[in-house]
C-alpha cells in the first residue's frame, strides 16, 4: 500500500505507461503479419501484391499496437487505484 502511496502518480505518466501494453501490442501485431506473409489464406497472398492494401493492413496494425498499449496501461492503472482505495477504505473503517 505504501508502495502504491508513492508511486502511483508515476505509473500514470503516459512513457511508463507505453513499457506495460507495448509487448503485448507488437505481439497481437506481428501474429498479423505472420498471419498474412504464411499465405494460409487468398487474402495474404492478395495483400503480397497490393501495395496499396497492404499499406492499409500495416496502418491497421499500428493503430491496434497503440490502442492495446493504452487500454492494457489504463485498464492496469485503474484496477491498481480501485484496489488502493478499496484498502483505504477498510483502513480507515478500522
Amino acid at each position: 500500500m505504501e508502495y502504491w502511496e508513492q508511486n502511483r502518480l508515476r505509473k500514470k505518466k503516459y512513457w511508463r505507461q507505453l513499457s506495460i501494453g507495448l509487448p503485448l501490442g507488437v505481439a497481437l501485431g506481428g501474429a498479423i503479419l505472420v498471419n498474412v506473409y504464411t499465405g494460409w489464406n487468398s487474402a495474404g497472398s492478395f495483400l503480397k501484391y497490393n501495395a496499396e492494401r497492404l499499406f492499409v493492413v500495416l496502418i491497421a496494425i499500428i493503430l491496434i499496437i497503440i490502442f492495446v498499449v493504452i487500454f492494457s496501461a489504463r485498464h492496469r492503472w485503474e484496477m491498481n487505484e480501485q484496489h488502493y482505495k478499496e484498502l483505504q477504505d477498510k483502513k480507515n473503517k478500522q
